[in-house]
C-alpha cells in the first residue's frame, strides 16, 4: 500500500486552464483533473484552486495538511511575498503562498511554470542526471528556469532564468525597430520569439496574417516564405540561447511550450548557437522536453520534495 508521504500534489495554474495532479512513487499519474480557470477574480480563483486540492485529497485519500506544489505564470516577489509578472492579472499583487497555505491548511510551495518544466526535466526528464540546465517555454510567452543538481535556482529577487527579458543580441538593421514588450520595455527576446513574435515577423515580411501554428504547417508544406520565417526565427533563438551558453554554459538546454514541437528546431539549433558563442563550436545538447506539456504539473508536484521544497514554505 502507498503511503501518503510518497505521493506528491501539484497545480499548474495557466491563463484558461488549471490542472490538479498526484503523482505516485513511481513518477506516474494516481489522479489528473483539467478545469477552466476563472482568470479575472482572485478570490474566485483561490476558492476554485482549493475545491481542486480537496477533489485530489479526497480521490487518493490525502491528508488535510498533505503539502501542494504550485506552477504560477509569474512569480513570488522575494521582498513583498507576492506575486509578481503574471500574465494571469487578477493575481498581481496577490499573497497567493499565503492565502492557499491558510485556507488549505497545508505547506504551499510556489513557482513560477517555467521553474516548475526546469524542475520536471530535471528530475526525470530530458535533463536527467545533469547538474545544471536551463530549461525554456517557448509559447504565448518565452519563459525560462534553471535546474541545479535536480533543484530550482531562482536568485534572490527570483529573477534567474528570466531570459525572455532580456534583449535579442546583435540585431540586423531590420530589427533595430524593435517592438515594445509588455513588461515595459523595447525588443525583449519574448518579442521575437513568443508563438505572437514568430507571427509578427512573418506578417511584417509577407504581409500574411498567420499564427504561429499555421507558419509551421505551411512550412511543412513546402511554403518558401513560412520556412524563411521559421529559419530567421531559429536564428534568433539561437542567439538568445549564445548568450545562456557563454555566462552559464549549462549541459543541457530543454525546450518547452508549442513551439518546442517544431521538429525542424532541432537538427539547426546546434550549429546556429555555435556561430554566436565565445568559442566555436560549443556541443550543448538541445532537446524536447521529455514530458511534453505535462511537464509543468509534474514540476509543481515534484516542489513537495524536501530538497526542493527548501525556502519555499508559506
Amino acid at each position: 500500500m502507498t503511503s501518503p508521504s510518497d505521493l506528491w500534489l501539484g497545480v499548474d495554474l495557466g491563463g484558461t486552464k488549471t490542472e490538479v495532479a498526484v503523482l505516485g512513487p513511481d513518477a506516474g499519474f494516481r489522479y489528473r483533473e483539467r478545469t477552466a480557470t476563472p482568470s479575472h477574480d482572485y478570490a474566485a480563483l483561490v476558492e476554485h484552486l482549493v475545491a481542486q486540492v480537496q477533489r485530489a485529497r479526497a480521490a487518493c485519500d490525502l491528508p488535510s495538511d498533505h503539502p501542494v506544489g504550485v506552477g504560477i505564470p509569474g512569480c513570488i516577489d522575494a521582498h513583498t511575498q507576492q506575486v509578481r509578472g503574471a500574465n494571469t492579472q487578477c493575481l498581481n499583487g496577490q499573497p497567493l503562498q499565503k492565502d492557499l497555505s491558510l485556507r488549505l491548511g497545508a505547506p504551499v510551495f510556489v513557482q513560477n511554470d517555467a521553474n516548475c518544466l526546469a524542475l520536471s526535466e530535471s528530475v526525470d526528464g530530458a535533463a536527467a542526471g545533469t547538474g545544471l540546465s536551463f530549461a525554456v517555454i517557448l509559447g504565448t510567452g518565452c519563459g525560462g528556469g534553471l535546474a541545479l543538481r535536480g533543484e530550482v535556482w531562482t536568485g534572490p529577487n527570483a529573477l534567474a532564468g528570466e531570459w525572455g527579458h532580456n534583449p535579442l543580441p546583435w540585431p540586423r538593421p531590420e530589427e533595430l525597430q524593435a517592438p515594445a514588450c509588455w513588461c515595459g520595455l523595447q525588443g525583449c527576446m519574448e518579442t521575437w520569439i513568443s508563438g505572437p513574435g514568430l507571427a509578427r515577423d512573418h506578417a511584417r515580411v509577407t504581409g500574411q496574417t498567420l499564427d504561429a501554428r499555421a507558419i509551421v504547417a505551411a512550412m511543412s508544406a513546402g511554403d518558401a516564405a513560412a520556412r524563411a520565417s521559421v529559419l530567421r526565427y531559429t536564428d534568433r533563438l539561437a542567439r538568445g540561447l549564445a548568450q545562456v551558453v557563454n555566462l552559464l554554459d549549462p549541459e543541457v538546454i530543454v525546450l518547452g511550450g508549442g513551439l518546442s514541437q517544431v521538429q525542424a528546431l532541432y537538427p539547426l539549433l546546434p550549429e546556429a548557437i555555435s556561430r554566436y558563442t565565445f568559442h566555436r563550436p560549443v556541443h550543448t545538447p538541445v532537446r524536447p522536453a521529455v514530458h511534453g506539456d505535462s511537464s509543468g504539473i509534474r514540476g509543481a508536484a515534484w516542489l513537495c520534495r524536501p530538497a526542493a521544497a527548501s525556502g519555499t514554505r508559506a
